[in-house]
């Protein structure tokens, strides 16, 4: 890769420095928003950009500032600001992700080279299932970086997504009603309404209904989400939460062009590589959710949630396979998924002193339970000669000509069911006033069994035992240095677990492991500094014996190295920003099924760079500026493709008119910039939006 250029320093100050001016003219007569709120633990509602809240990082209510790893956290305040309403739109401003196409029907992200469909959390719970995840019910977003299976079980090898769901807010009632449409032609709607209904309950409804549209031809679709939620004081000392929510998403499936000599095909960026009549998808989710919490004393407090998660999902698409720059060659197929997962988890959590130590011990147990279905039946094309053909070359032109097809005989139809056992231990020493070790051990029982089109039955056991070490040395209560290791491991089955292929039934799970060091630092209450270095390796890799016996050996290892940056908050009054800068470099460090040693890992850019502000000129006007830079990156382990790299500006205005009713305009891709954004493989490219425009419109009632 490139080293970085000059270009992209000078973009990357007028980002930041373009505000400086008007806030300093008017630096006295801005209203005060608070973006580091200090009570923010499990429960709290974030305000600003951004939130001390660590308790996911620990399942206890640690301050982030003792928490011995990376996390990046977007507040509904700065989701509201950039006009965001799906989690690929969101993590598209954190360094450190880099977005899979998902073959234009589910989120897929790599997190620090890795590679993930299922790594996603909702409130802490696993939400594994391969679908498009909506924000219109979400209080904040944080990405916990870098393996870590104490907390989260099994994956997670680069780290992990979680949402955090809003709940009901006791003592308050709101209405807020909130519209929008973009120059496409895309519009969506959302409501948010909080009841207290007495003393001891309340009630919160989040609805919205969204219709896409976008610069690419023939794409539409719709989304459904209503989530209500209740949380009651059933006792002095207990709460109880229950949540609920319905998704519903429809849309054309958009697989993105081809390659064409080593990068991106040019000029066929609005073309439809598919079939409009044949590319759709849909996903029907339900997921609900129970949690109580008791507080037994002062130091002693359990909390308990059962959640149930249903999945229903149908994908068809014709996609490109190639091109020589006048044909392109397509092939296609239909892919249908069901999933039930039941999870239930519990944990004690209790503060004591022995001597001169001072303890924050945690103690939990989880079971899991999931049954999946996954079929597929490939696409055909007439030969000419009475039979079929699995691909086809039609002209390449700005509008295809798609020839006859059907779907052949289905050739997947896998049956999984996974349940796993875990309990944890963990425990937060504090020596003295200035170190506290963080040290822990989960062991998880992993019991796989899945049956193939054939009816073959392939059954693997696994019981693993995951450690987590860290180091916290804090020299002032705003400053803190830590040291942390950690591992995670992964079944050959894949994150999605539909089947265990018969040659693989014998062999070990993969294994990440990582190794990171970091400073935290309080700038002031409203503003915080974090930086880390890492080091993730992952092993147990397959790999070809070499011995070629033809057979398949764990020796695959490959490595991550990394450094990460972030300021977020006030940086002035009246300026919030969120900024953020990842360095990357990774590769195969042995020959493995992907690739001979040496090899970079695939959509691993070297710079990332997002910076995002908000700046209040008046009392009731602000304006937003931002923008993401992304390193040139290979599409896949092959090499033969490139992404090329790009900086994306987006821009925002603010006016209220009003107590009850503000007005919102957000420009997207302000410069008009071409990029190509994602990629699934070497041939299903996705470009970027051009210029475009979103209005928006929010009443208080």
């Amino acid at each position: 890769m490139p080293s970085f250029t000059r270009r992209s320093i000078l973009l990357s100050s007028a980002a930041l420095a373009l505000p400086i001016a008007p806030i300093m003219a008017e630096a006295d007569e801005q209203p005060v928003r608070d973006y580091l709120p200090t009570e923010i633990v499990v429960t709290g509602a974030a305000e600003g950009y951004g939130t001390d809240d660590g308790s996911t990082a620990t399942k206890t209510a640690t301050p982030l500032i003792n928490v011995p790893q990376a996390i990046a956290v977007m507040t509904d305040d700065q989701l509201q600001d950039q006009a965001i309403r799906q989690l690929g739109e969101a993590l598209r401003y954190i360094p450190g992700i880099s977005l899979e196409t998902g073959e234009g029907h589910r989120d897929e992200i790599f997190i620090r080279g890795q590679e993930t469909t299922a790594d996603f959390y909702l409130d802490g719970l696993r939400d594994d299932a391969q679908y498009y995840r909506s924000l219109y019910n979400i209080e904040r977003i944080e990405v916990l970086k870098g393996a870590n299976a104490l907390i989260f079980g099994r994956g997670g090898g680069g780290g992990v997504v979680n949402r955090v769901s809003k709940t009901a807010q006791p003592g308050d009632i709101f209405a807020e009603l909130e519209g929008s449409v973009n120059n496409f032609g895309a519009f969506a709607l959302a409501a948010d309404l909080n009841q207290t209904l007495n003393e001891t309950i309340s009630a919160r409804l989040n609805a919205t209904y969204e219709e896409f549209a976008s610069n690419r031809d023939f794409y539409e679709g719709r989304f459904i989400g209503i989530s209500p939620t209740i949380s009651a004081n059933v006792g002095p000392d207990t709460r109880l939460t229950a949540t609920y929510s319905y998704d519903d998403d429809a849309r054309v499936t958009d697989r993105g062009v081809p390659s064409f000599e080593g990068g991106p095909l040019r000029g066929f960026d609005d073309t439809f590589f598919g079939d409009p009549d044949f590319n759709y998808a849909t996903a029907e989710t339900h997921i609900a959710r129970a949690r109580i919490d008791h507080g037994f004393s002062d130091s002693w407090s359990a909390n308990a949630t059962l959640q149930y998660a249903n999945y229903d999902k149908l994908y068809a698409n014709l996609l490109p396979n190639g091109t020589d720059g006048t044909s392109v060659q397509l092939s296609g197929y239909e892919d249908a998924q069901e999933r039930e997962n039941i999870i239930a988890q519990a944990n004690l959590v209790g503060e004591f002193a022995t001597g001169l130590l001072s303890h924050t011990v945690l103690l939990g147990v989880e079971a899991s339970w999931q049954d999946s279905l996954n079929g597929r039946r490939n696409v055909q094309f007439p030969n000419g000669s009475g039979g079929f053909a699995s691909r086809a070359t039609v002209p390449l032109a700005p509008v295809l000509t798609i020839p006859a097809f059907s779907l052949a005989a289905p050739n997947r139809a896998n049956d999984s069911s996974l349940s796993v056992l875990s309990g944890y231990v963990q425990d937060q020493i504090k020596i003295g006033e200035h170190l506290e070790l963080i040290a822990g051990l989960r062991w998880d029982r992993f019991d796989l069994e899945t049956t193939n089109l054939a009816g073959s039955l392939t059954t693997r056991v696994d019981e693993k035992v995951s450690p987590r070490l860290g180091l916290v040395v804090k020299p002032s209560d705003v400053l803190s240095f830590y040291a942390s290791y950690a591992t995670s491991f992964l079944p050959q089955s894949g994150d999605q677990f539909f089947l265990i292929e018969p040659g693989d039934a014998g062999l070990e799970p993969e294994k990440f492991t990582n190794y990171e060091i970091g400073a935290k630092w309080l700038l002031r209450p409203d503003l915080f500094l974090t930086a880390a270095i890492f080091r993730l390796d992952r092993s147990n890799s397959k790999a070809p014996d070499p011995d070629n016996t033809g057979l398949v050996t764990l020796a695959g290892e490959s490595r991550t190295e990394g450094v990460e940056v972030s300021l977020v908050g006030n940086i002035l009054p009246g300026w919030q920003a969120s900024l953020g800068y990842t360095y990357l470099d990774g590769q195969l460090q042995t020959t493995t099924e992907a690739g001979p040693a040496g090899t970079r890992l695939q959509q691993l850019p070297e710079h990332q760079i997002s910076a995002w502000n908000r700046v209040q000129l008046t009392d009731n006007f602000g304006i937003g500026l931002g923008a993401v830079y992304q390193d040139e990156q290979f599409t896949s382990f092959s090499g033969n493709v490139v992404l090329p790299s790009y900086w994306r500006v987006d821009a925002a205005a603010f006016f209220d008119v009003s107590d009850r009713l503000s007005v919102q305009l957000n420009v997207e891709n302000l410069l008009d910039e071409k990029y190509y954004p994602s990629a699934h493989g070497d041939n299903n490219i996705q470009p970027g939006i051009p210029l475009s425009a979103r209005l928006g419109v929010r009443v208080k009632l």
